[in-house]
């Protein structure tokens, strides 16, 4: 059985064609599916360092008010570190476990 002219020349162009939009889209470091997955991790990389830089910038307005602020500083150690001044009380208040049996 014979080819008809031209058509293996037909048939390579399009294996060749089959085989490059293969790669295109599977093939390698620079398919089309690596370039999305790339792409949605520059996404997710540009929030995080969205949220990064959300959180330094409190935490520089928190230390620029602690420099200048004495009654947060005050607020602060008192709240954290349960820190009294000199003639005052500090009553703690423990939970009481429900659950438990009553003792006698």
């Amino acid at each position: 059985m014979a080819l008809k002219p031209g058509i293996g020349r037909r048939l390579l162009a399009g294996g060749v064609l089959a085989f490059a939009g293969y790669m295109v889209l599977w093939g390698g470091e620079y398919s089309a599916f690596h370039l999305l997955r790339l792409k949605k991790e520059r996404r997710e990389a540009d929030a995080r360092l969205a949220d990064t830089r959300a959180q330094v910038d409190s935490l520089k307005t928190l230390a620029g008010k602690l420099e200048r602020d004495d009654a947060e500083v005050e607020r602060i150690a008192r709240e954290r570190f349960g820190m009294i001044r000199d003639g005052e009380l500090l009553y703690r208040f423990v939970p009481v476990d429900s659950g438990g049996a009553v003792q006698e």
